[in-house]
Parts: structure tokens; C-alpha cells; sequence
């Protein structure tokens, strides 16, 4: 099923971001995890891509699994950061012999050794030319894409990100999901924004459960996210005991996705880490609320 599909839906649902191992020693124990995801029968799940390809098999091991087994709709990521067109264009048809038809179009972080290399003669050098790609590769995917709420590190300001945002769409992007925000009034200005410069493909929220006090600091880095006071208070009170941290920031993302569907948003992209604990524990805080196969 396409990703398209269920955010039209209008059902309530949830679903689950995992990643795939980035050797042969620790499939097994990824896989089962993400396996007990799918045991929740979340409305799909994505598969992450590693940094210059690394994972790529295992993103569609892992996904096909996951669809093939559980019959849950999956989402692989692709990225094509420094890679050649050649490179990716196997990788399309990797995907397409999977029997994967969704697809999250990502640049991808550029390697720490190559940020100051000359871009020129790169195939690929920002999301669009990926999007464009897949489009025009013919095999009818659903491409969905990242968007920033609060603003893209690499943005003068929210309107040009917005309006580069807008040229994606246009490219063939069906949907589109947000990195991580603790603060869902980010988000509703956002949409808004978006809306207002025609964007009108689905924009889904991304919720990151932080279960540790260390996790802060790594989000803040990745997603440039704006920590408001209340989730501060959390940290400074219950980070030094994980038991306690942990059910803290269950409870704070869930009390964030309640909040979004009480305000007409109909699913809800949770970053999971490959923590079953964690996507179970969501699931049941939420077990009369979101609506059940």
C-alpha cells in the first residue's frame, strides 16, 4: 500500500521509524526488534538508509521483512549525497526488484571529509535531484521527502526553505515528514506557512521519544531542535534516573501526538530507534484513541 494511501485516509494511526545494522553480526538481533514493531501493526514503517550507502542492502532486507512477513507497509529511505548517477540508478532498481513502493528521497549528511570539496561535478547535490529521479524513473513510487519546522541548517530563513520545500513538491514529492520538534506549536506554524505557499501534499509530524538525558544533545545536533522549557524541567528532574526518564519522555511525546490529533492531524511518524519497548508503550498509551486494524 502506498504511504499516500493511509494519510488519506483519515484514520488515526501511528507509525514506527527503524534502522538497519551496519554489519552482518548484529542483523539478527535489529531484525527481531524491528520484527516486534511490526507485531503492533503500526499504519507502516520506514527504514533508514546508512550514511554514503553503507546499509543500503540491509534497508531492504529489513523493509521487505518486515512487508513480506507482517503485512506492514514500508517506506525505505534512499540518499545520494556524492554518490554518481549510475550508483543510484542501481540502487532504484535494487528497490524496484524488492517490491518496495515507497521511498523517502533524502540528500543525506554530506561526509565530514568532503564538506569543503568542490560540489560542481556532483550528480546529486540537494533531495530535488533525487526526487526527479525516482519520478522519472518510470516505476510509479511514492516519494516522500524531509521538511524542517523550525528551519533547514542550510536556510537564510523559513520562507526560502518553505519555497525550496515548494520546488520539491513540485518535482514529484507525495509527501512530506518533519524532523523532530518538542514544541507542536513549531509545527502548526509551519503548516500553516507551508499551506499558505501551496504546499498541499500531506505533512506528517515526527515525535522523538527521548528516553535518556543523552539523547538531548544528540537531537539538538541532528535536527537543530528547540528544547522548551517544560521538556527542560523533564530532563533536569527525572534525567538522572533512566527508569524514570524513560516513562518522562513516553509521556511527554505521547501527550504531543494526543495534542496533534486533537488538531486534525491524522498520523504520526514516531522515531523509535529500534526500541520495542518504547513503540509498545505508545501504542498502549494510545490504545483507545488511535484506531485498530
Amino acid at each position: 500500500m502506498k504511504i499516500s494511501e493511509i494519510l488519506s485516509s483519515g484514520r488515526l494511526s501511528v507509525s514506527f521509524e527503524v534502522f538497519p545494522p551496519k554489519t552482518d553480526a548484529s542483523f539478527e538481533s535489529i531484525r527481531s526488534a524491528t520484527e516486534e514493531i511490526a507485531t503492533l501493526s503500526p499504519s507502516f514503517m520506514s527504514v533508514t538508509y546508512g550514511a554514503g550507502g553503507g546499509t543500503s542492502r540491509y534497508t531492504l532486507d529489513i523493509a521487505r521483512n518486515i512487508k513480506e512477513q507482517y503485512g506492514v507497509p514500508t517506506l525505505a529511505h534512499l540518499t545520494c549525497v556524492s554518490s554518481s548517477r549510475e550508483t543510484v540508478r542501481e540502487r532504484i532498481n535494487d528497490i524496484i526488484s524488492s517490491g518496495i513502493e515507497n521511498v523517502m528521497a533524502l540528500r543525506g549528511d554530506i561526509p565530514a571529509d568532503m564538506i569543503n570539496s568542490d560540489r560542481s561535478a556532483w550528480d546529486y547535490k540537494h533531495a530535488i535531484d533525487l526526487v526527479r529521479e525516482l519520478r522519472e524513473s518510470g516505476a510509479g513510487f511514492c516519494i516522500g521527502a524531509a521538511c524542517y519546522p523550525e528551519i533547514h541548517p542550510e536556510s537564510r530563513d523559513q520562507s526560502e526553505d518553505i519555497g525550496y520545500l515548494k520546488e520539491k513538491v513540485n518535482a514529484g514529492c507525495d509527501f512530506l515528514t518533519t524532523q523532530m520538534f518538542f514544541d507542536n506549536n513549531l509545527f502548526y506554524n509551519f503548516l500553516y506557512k507551508a499551506r499558505d505557499k501551496g504546499i498541499t501534499v500531506p505533512i506528517m509530524p515526527g515525535v522523538m521519544p527521548i528516553t535518556n538525558a543523552n539523547q538531548i544533545e544528540r537531537a539538538i545536533k541532528l535536527s537543530g531542535s528547540f528544547i522548551p522549557q517544560r521538556f527542560k524541567s523533564l530532563v533536569d528532574r527525572f534525567g538522572s534516573s533512566p527508569e524514570a526518564m524513560k516513562q518522562a519522555g513516553i509521556a511527554y511525546a505521547t501527550d504531543q501526538i494526543i495534542d496533534l490529533f486533537a488538531n486534525g492531524i491524522t498520523n504520526v511518524h514516531v522515531y523509535s530507534m529500534n526500541k520495542p519497548d518504547v513503540a509498545r508503550a505508545i501504542c498502549n498509551n494510545l490504545s483507545a484513541i488511535i484506531e485498530r486494524k
